[in-house]
């Protein structure tokens, strides 16, 4: 795995804002809503701009917009810049959520090294869905969320200690088939989400793993976007993200100890200048 230095963790920050830009303005001009999330919401907040140590975008999209960003971004973006990755029936990316990807530049991750799909600079795509009140139903819905994790990743989950791991080797070995696991997913995903926003008191996040999938944000946070300056733009952050926030992150004002303040993605190669398409068959589609 490689490490930064200092010039090339600002170029990234700098690629990825660009590619956020472009994100924001396509959003605009078709009326999705999206806001920074993670560190991007605390970069906004306590730096005006990237975390220092950041080296990418996560954005949240109520579950409505996720759904018609996936529709029409084919039709209506720069494809030729900006790759829209989703795991399908017929194509897989262990990705739990969607990503939009720079195809100008390179940024392979180690878990997706065996792929054949976009590789450039990521912008991270996350659902946010309807939370149920009573606990039977919100503990049916993080269960098939797990279902839905470990049968769209395809992967065992090795961040999580060792019980998951297990779990997660035991559940795939039980299902060999690729296409019989996307059928497994497709009806978890349904019945995960099946709560709507609107009528739910609370909304979480299902596809950010076993953590954050615990989270139950008040509805009111997320109802509407306001601005913050970021990197001297005016960036969305949701309207209650003081809430959001504490209950994701805790003190999120404090910054953490030193050697915790490093860039938390695993890449086996980062190149800004030139397309992730120079590098097949050396260090992707092994």
């Amino acid at each position: 795995m490689m490490e930064y230095s200092k010039e090339e963790l600002l170029r990234i920050q700098e690629k990825s804002l660009e590619m956020t830009l472009y994100f924001k303005k396509f959003c605009e001009d078709n009326n999705l809503l999206f806001y920074f999330c993670g560190g991007c919401c605390i970069g906004s907040i306590r730096h005006k701009g990237f975390i220092p140590w950041d080296d990418d975008v996560d954005v949240f999209m109520p579950r409505r917009d996720y759904e018609i960003l996936k529709r029409i971004w084919r039709k209506k973006a720069d494809t030729e810049r900006y790759s829209l990755e989703d795991s399908n029936e017929y194509h897989i990316d262990h990705n739990l959520f969607l990503n939009i990807r720079d195809n100008t530049t390179t940024f392979i991750r180690p878990y997706q090294n065996k792929l054949d799909i976009s590789h450039g600079l990521i912008l991270d795509v996350l659902p946010l869905d309807g939370c149920p009140t009573g606990k039977f139903r919100r503990k049916m819905q993080l269960a098939w969320a797990m279902i839905y994790s470990v049968y769209r990743s395809q992967l065992v989950p090795e961040k999580h200690g060792r019980i998951m791991q297990l779990l997660g080797k035991a559940v795939l070995a039980l299902v060999p088939s690729s296409k019989l696991r996307y059928r497994i997913w497709h009806i978890a995903e349904k019945q995960m989400t099946k709560y709507k926003i609107e009528d739910c008191k609370y909304v979480t996040e299902l596809c950010a793993g076993p953590h954050y999938m615990k989270n139950q944000y008040p509805k009111e946070a997320f109802e509407k976007a306001v601005y913050k300056e970021f990197e001297g733009h005016m960036m969305p952050i949701p309207q209650g993200y003081d809430a959001y926030l504490k209950i994701a992150f805790g003190d999120y004002m404090k910054l953490p100890p030193k050697e915790k303040q490093m860039a938390h993605h695993d890449v086996i190669i980062c190149d800004l200048d030139n397309s992730y398409k120079h590098y097949k068959g050396r260090y992707y589609c092994l």
